[in-house]
């Protein structure tokens, strides 16, 4: 349940506060870059993605009725605008694209490897939750809302999200212990 000081901020913002919606953005933005980057794998793509995301939101800001559904309209956007990217920019599958020398992680090891394919590989859904979950430690309940999941679908997709990736990591893992 949203806090009355929260509902208000939101409530502002879409009735046009340009001072609210800036604390909206202060607040959300991590979880909207979390969402996008979970789908796009790609920290650049993920942050013009959240720009774009917001500028859609500012814009159509009035079709949110109810201030509580705000932050779960926010993500539907962010995921929208990065799977519009997602398909416009991704001809070769991610865990098929070669690594840039000197690209976002110049460090990576095999096993960062096999993570990133292993979360690639996720429906995106999946890995939006992932993505919330573990790289944002973000509580059930506000993913639930976020994503517009009841808890039930929440824990199975996690399961099976976190089922599949350990099946796919299991032999980089085996590799790299022996």
């Amino acid at each position: 349940m949203m806090e009355a000081s929260e509902r208000e901020v939101y409530r502002a913002a879409i009735h046009g506060d340009r001072e609210a919606f800036e604390m909206i953005i202060r607040s959300q933005s991590r979880p909207l870059f979390a969402i996008a980057y979970g789908i796009l794998q790609n920290r650049e793509e993920a942050e013009d993605t959240v720009q774009d995301a917001l500028v859609k939101a500012w814009k159509s800001r009035w079709r949110v009725r109810d201030p509580e559904k705000f932050p779960a309209w926010l993500c539907m956007i962010a995921r929208h605008c990065a799977r519009d990217v997602f398909r416009k920019h991704r001809t070769v599958p991610l865990s098929k694209m070669p690594e840039i020398p000197g690209s976002e992680r110049p460090q990576t090891t095999i096993i960062d490897r096999h993570l990133d394919s292993a979360l690639a590989s996720l429906p995106e859904l999946h890995r939006a939750a992932i993505s919330l979950r573990y790289f944002e430690e973000m509580d059930y309940a506000t993913i639930e809302n976020r994503l517009g999941l009841t808890n039930g679908s929440l824990r199975g997709i996690l399961g099976r999200a976190l089922a599949s990736m350990r099946k796919q990591l299991k032999p980089a893992l085996a590799s790299e212990q022996s």
